[in-house]
């Protein structure tokens, strides 16, 4: 069984570790844990992880959050996985920091990356991974919160919340994403 695991994010140091990159920090997570290392590909960073007997390609596409869809829609072909062996790992305002929050489907909440990835496909029935960014912030600073830096409350916690995410996209391709989201939503 082959899975892709697409981690929404910005390429480029001035976005790197911000809360809008939590989907490429999430798959840095997964590879570093895995000894595995991402090469730079077409339309992105690319990583193969294989654990129990299943493959799991881990994509960081280069093309921006807004055209992320590109990337995963190539990969998709290329590596001939159908639409319901793709999870995608991207930020939530909606979601108290840290909490994670899968779904076999849906729509794009707002999120850019998600909204380009169902334009793309032309669909809504692949699986998220929602990881909590929080919503605490003066009105009119969305964008400055999104694209900032984690606090250092939030760092003393993060690399916990992060392990717990890597482990929910294990049990996703081992499990499933019903059995996963029962044993992983919060």
């Amino acid at each position: 069984m082959k899975y892709l695991i697409t981690g929404i994010g910005n390429p480029g140091e001035q976005y790197a570790h911000s809360r809008h990159n939590i989907g490429f920090d999430i798959l840095d997570a997964l590879a570093g844990a895995s000894n595995i290392s991402f090469m730079d590909k077409r339309y992105g960073w690319v990583a193969e992880l294989k654990f129990k007997s299943r493959y799991y390609y881990l994509l960081k596409p280069n093309t921006y959050v807004n055209l992320s869809g590109n990337a995963v829609a190539y990969y998709l072909k290329k590596l001939k996985i159908p639409d319901e062996n793709l999870l995608v790992v991207t930020d939530d305002l909606a979601l108290e920091f840290g909490k994670i929050r899968l779904r076999p489907k849906g729509g794009d909440a707002g999120h850019n990356g998600l909204s380009s990835i169902i334009q793309t496909l032309g669909t809504t029935e692949f699986a998220r991974l929602r990881f909590g960014i929080g919503n605490d912030f003066p009105k009119g600073y969305q964008v400055d919160h999104v694209l900032g830096k984690w606090t250092e409350e939030e760092q003393k916690f993060l690399k916990e919340r992060i392990d717990y995410a890597c482990e929910a996209i294990k049990s996703f391709g081992t499990i499933g994403i019903i059995f996963t989201m029962n044993k992983f939503n919060s």
